[in-house]
C-alpha cells in the first residue's frame, strides 16, 4: 500500500502536550486498545475521546508527547483511530516511539496555529511534504524519506520487521 496523502478531520491542542495528558498514568494496567481508547487525550480534553472519529488528525504546538517515554500514549492515540499528528515540534522520544508504531508524526516548526481551527480538513502529502487545511492555509514541511515511509505502510517497525523476515 503506497502512502501519499493522509485525509482528516483537526482536533487543536496547545503546546507541551505531555504524555500523561495523552494517556493518563492511572489507566496504565489497562491492556485492550478499546479499553485504552477511552482515555485519549483525556488530560487534556475529557471530550476527546467521544469526539474522535478513526482518521482523525491532532494538531498541536510545540514540544507534543514531552513527559515520560512511555510508549501507551502512541499506543492509546493509535487505539483511538488518530491517523496523524502534526505539531511544531515534538519530544524526541514520543516522535521516535510514534514512528516506530506507524503513527505519522508531522513536525511543522513555522505552522500558524492561529489559521487552524478544530474541525477543518486537513490533506498531508507525505512524499510532498505539504499540509493543505480546507480553509486554504497551507503549511510544508521536510517530506519523509522512504525508508520512514516504509515504516508506516507497515503499521510500524515490527510488523516491517516480520514482512521483510516472511520473504526470505
Amino acid at each position: 500500500m503506497a502512502m501519499d496523502a493522509i485525509k482528516g478531520v483537526v482536533h487543536i491542542f496547545g503546546n507541551n502536550i505531555d504524555t500523561d495528558q495523552i494517556y493518563p498514568g492511572r489507566y496504565l494496567e489497562l491492556t485492550e486498545p478499546q479499553d485504552i481508547a477511552k482515555h485519549a487525550m483525556e488530560g487534556a480534553d475529557e471530550a476527546f475521546p467521544s469526539k474522535v472519529k478513526p482518521g482523525d488528525i491532532i494538531v498541536a504546538g510545540k514540544n507534543f508527547g514531552c513527559g515520560s517515554s512511555r510508549e501507551h500514549a502512541v499506543i492509546t492515540l493509535l487505539a483511538a483511530g488518530v491517523k496523524a499528528v502534526i505539531a511544531k515540534s515534538f519530544a524526541r522520544i514520543f516522535y521516535r516511539n510514534a514512528i516506530n508504531r506507524g503513527l505519522c508524526v508531522v513536525e511543522i516548526p513555522d505552522l500558524d496555529l492561529s489559521k487552524i481551527q478544530d474541525g477543518l480538513s486537513v490533506s498531508v502529502d507525505v512524499r510532498e511534504g505539504r499540509a493543505a487545511f480546507s480553509n486554504g492555509y497551507e503549511a510544508r514541511f521536510v517530506p519523509f524519506s522512504d525508508h520512514i515511509l516504509e515504516i508506516f505502510e507497515a503499521g510500524g517497525v515490527i510488523p516491517l520487521y516480520k514482512s521483510k523476515t516472511e520473504e526470505r
